[in-house]
C-alpha cells in the first residue's frame, strides 16, 4: 500500500495545520489492533509510514484539509497503528535468552527517591553494575559448563558416553586412538570456541543496537545550557544518550566473558602443571598466565566501577583505547590460555568435574552479597526521602535484582542439567554438572510452595473482596434493572484489578524467599560437596525422602522449564503473534536506557 500525499488544489503538500484542520490522533495499546478497528470504517487509507508503524484515515477524510471546514462537525481521526514495532522477525525469540540482562537493567531504574545524596546514588549505580557483570559471567560460565566441562571433558573422556555420541569420536583417547585431539586440553581450546562464539554475538548485538540508538545525539537545544537542574529525569539532555557509558560497559563485559573462557580452559593445565614432578617451565608460564587474567579481571571490575551515567548533560567523549583494546587483551589472554592447555602433556587424563564447583558457587555468594549491599543502599535513601508512592519502601530495585540472579541461575542451571541427561541419560558413565545446580534445581519447589501459598492467600483475599462490592454496585446503580450475573461481574472485575496493588508484596515474597533459599542451596553444596539426597544419606528417613523429593522434582520442573523456553522461542520464531508477545514484554523492559547491562 503506498501512503497518500495530502495536496491542496494546485498540487502542494498541506500540513494540517496549515489548513486549520483539526486532528484527533488515535494510538492503540500494546496488544495491537487493525485501523479499520480503530477508525470503525472498513475503508482507510495509509498517509504516512510504512509496513511497521504507519498513520491511517478514513478514506472519506483523506482530502479533509481541501474540503470545506463547515462540513466537519469535529476532528479528523488519524490512527496511529505501531503493533508490528512488536512483532519483528523471527531473531525476536532469541531475546529471551537476554531476559536477566534485562530485568537487571530494571533495577537500576527503580532507585528510590534522593536528593543530596550524590554518594549514595553513584554507589546504588555501581552495585546495580557490578550484579549486571555477575550476570555475564554466569552465562558465559554456563556455556563453559556445557561445552567444555559435560561435553569435552566429561562425555569425550568416558569411553561409554564417547561412543553413544560419535560426533565426540575424535575427541576421545579411546575411540580415535590417542588422535591429536585427545588430548584434554586440546579438547578444551576446541571446545572454548563455543562461549567464545556466544561472547562475540554478545558484542555484535550490542555493538549494533549501541550504534543505532545510544550513539544518535540528541537535538541541540539553543539558548538552553546542557546542565539543568529542577529537570524530570526524562528531560535532561543525557537521559537517552548513553554512548560513552554503553561502550564502555559492552568493553567490559566482552572482556570478562573472556577472561571467564581463559581461566575454564587453562584452570585444569595449571593444576596438573603445579604438582608434584609437573615440568617446572609450564608451571611458571601457567603462573604467569593466571596472573595475567587476574589482572585482566581487576581492570575490567575498574571499568565497571569508574564511572556511571551522566544525565545532566551531555558526555560526548568516547574512550576508544579502552573500548578497543581491553576486548582485545583478554582475547589474547584467550589465545595463549588454549596454547597453553594445549601443550603437550605426556600421562595427563581427564577424571572428574572441571572447577565448576567453586565457579558457579563464587558467582552465587558474589550476587547474594551485591543484593545485600543494594538493599542496604536503597533502605539509606528511602529513609532520607521516604516517598509512600515508592514499592516496597524502596526496595524494589534489590528485589528485581535478586529475580535476575535467580532467573541467570534457573536457565545456567536448566540447560546444565538437559545436556547431562542428554549426553548421559543414566547418570552412571560421566559425573554430570557441579553439585551447586543440583541444590539449586532443589529448592526451586519450596519457592513455587511459597509462590503459589501467597497466590492463594491473595485469590482469597480477591473473592471476599468481590463478594463485599456486590452491595457497593448495586447502591451505585440504583436506577438500573436487577442483574445479579452483571453484578457478579462487575464486582469481580474491581475485585480482580485491585491485585495489581498487591504486585509489590507478591515480588517481596518471591524474592525474599529466592534469596533465603538460595543462601540455603550455596551452604549446603559447599559444606557436603554432594546432591541434597547424597547429602542426606544415614540421616532420618523423613529427611532422606524428603532430600530425594526436592531432588526429583527440582530437575524435572528445571527441565519442564528449559522444556517451554524452547518451545516458546521456536513459536515465536515462527508464529507472529507469539513473538509480538514477546516484543511487547521486552518493549516495555528495554524503553529504559542500557545503564547496568550492554546486552540487555
Amino acid at each position: 500500500m503506498e501512503p497518500v500525499t495530502i495536496t491542496d488544489a494546485d498540487g502542494s503538500p498541506v500540513r494540517p495545520e496549515e489548513s486549520g484542520t483539526a486532528l484527533e490522533l488515535l494510538v492503540h495499546g500494546v496488544g495491537g489492533t487493525t485501523p479499520e478497528k480503530m477508525l470503525d470504517d472498513p475503508r482507510t487509507v495509509r498517509i504516512t509510514g510504512d509496513e511497521i508503524a504507519a498513520v491511517f484515515r478514513r478514506a472519506d477524510d483523506v482530502d479533509a484539509e481541501r474540503g470545506p471546514r463547515d462540513a466537519r462537525t469535529g476532528p479528523v481521526p488519524e490512527a496511529y497503528v505501531w503493533c508490528n514495532l512488536t512483532s519483528g522477525n523471527g531473531t525476536r525469540a532469541l531475546w529471551l535468552l537476554l531476559l536477566p540482562f534485562m530485568v537487571v537493567n530494571l533495577a537500576h531504574w527503580m532507585r528510590p527517591t534522593a536528593r543530596g545524596r550524590k554518594r549514595t546514588v553513584r554507589l546504588y549505580g555501581l552495585l546495580v553494575r557490578l550484579a549486571g557483570l555477575t550476570l555475564t559471567v554466569l552465562l558465559v560460565a554456563a556455556a563453559c559448563e556445557v561445552a567444555l566441562d559435560l561435553a569435552a571433558w566429561q562425555c569425550a573422556g568416558t569411553r561409554a558416553c564417547a561412543e553413544s555420541h560419535t560426533w565426540l569420536g575424535f575427541l576421545s583417547p579411546d575411540v580415535s586412538d590417542g588422535g591429536w585431539w585427545s588430548r584434554p586440553g586440546r579438547r578444551l581450546a576446541l571446545a572454548a570456541l563455543v562461549p567464545a562464539a556466544l561472547t562475540g554475538f554478545l558484542w555484535y548485538l550490542s555493538h549494533r543496537t549501541w550504534s543505532a540508538y545510544e550513539s544518535q545525539q540528541p537535538m541541540s537545544r539553543d539558548g538552553e545550557p546542557e546542565e539543568e537542574h529542577g529537570r524530570t529525569a526524562l528531560g535532561r539532555p543525557g537521559f537517552w544518550y548513553g554512548r560513552r557509558l554503553v561502550a564502555r560497559l559492552r568493553a567490559a563485559h566482552t572482556a570478562a566473558g573472556l577472561l571467564t573462557i581463559a581461566a575454564a580452559v587453562s584452570s585444569m593445565a595449571a593444576g596438573h602443571d603445579r604438582a608434584p614432578g609437573g615440568p617446572a617451565l609450564l608451571d611458571t608460564l601457567g603462573r604467569f598466565l593466571q596472573a595475567g587474567i587476574v589482572a585482566g579481571a581487576v581492570a575490567v571490575v575498574w571499568v565497571v566501577c569508574r564511572r556511571g551515567r551522566s544525565e545532566k548533560y551531555l558526555d560526548r567523549q568516547l574512550d576508544a583505547h579502552l573500548v578497543r583494546r581491553l576486548p582485545l587483551a583478554a582475547l589474547l589472554l584467550l589465545a595463549l590460555a588454549a596454547v597453553y592447555a594445549g601443550w603437550e602433556r605426556p600421562g595427563w587424563q581427564s577424571h572428574g568435574r572441571l572447577a565448576g564447583d567453586a565457579t558457579f558457587g563464587g558467582i552465587a555468594l558474589v550476587q547474594g552479597l551485591l543484593v545485600l549491599a543494594l538493599a542496604v543502599v536503597a533502605h539509606v535513601l528511602y529513609r532520607a526521602h521516604p516517598d509512600p508512592r515508592a514499592a516496597m519502601r524502596g526496595l524494589a530495585g534489590p528485589a528485581v535484582a535478586t529475580l535476575a540472579c535467580a532467573l541467570g541461575g534457573v536457565m545456567s542451571g536448566g540447560v546444565s542439567q538437559r545436556v547431562a541427561d542428554w549426553l548421559d541419560g543414566t547418570g552412571a558413565t560421566i559425573p554430570g554438572p557441579p553439585v551447586l545446580l543440583t541444590w539449586q534445581a532443589s529448592v526451586i519447589p519450596l519457592v513455587l510452595v511459597v509462590l503459589l501459598g501467597h497466590c492463594a492467600w491473595l485469590g482469597r483475599r480477591a473473592w471476599r473482596a468481590g463478594r463485599a462490592q456486590l452491595g457497593t454496585v448495586e447502591s451505585e446503580y440504583p436506577a438500573e434493572p436487577k442483574d445479579a450475573a452483571r453484578t457478579r461481574r462487575i464486582a469481580r472485575s474491581r475485585a480482580m484489578a485491585a491485585l495489581t496493588d498487591r504486585g509489590p508484596r507478591l515480588l517481596g515474597v518471591t524474592s525474599a524467599s529466592t534469596l533465603l533459599l538460595g543462601a540455603g542451596a550455596l551452604v549446603g553444596a559447599l559444606t557436603s560437596r554432594r546432591t541434597p539426597a547424597g547429602a542426606a544419606e544415614g540421616s532420618y528417613a523423613f529427611v532422606q525422602s524428603a532430600a530425594d523429593t526436592a531432588q526429583a522434582l527440582g530437575s524435572w520442573l528445571i527441565g519442564l522449564g528449559f522444556i517451554l523456553f524452547v518451545t516458546w522461542g521456536r513459536r515465536a520464531y515462527k508464529d507472529p503473534s507469539a513473538r509480538r508477545t514477546i516484543g511487547i514484554l521486552w518493549d516495555v523492559g528495554t524503553f529504559w536506557p542500557r545503564a547496568a547491562h550492554p546486552f540487555a
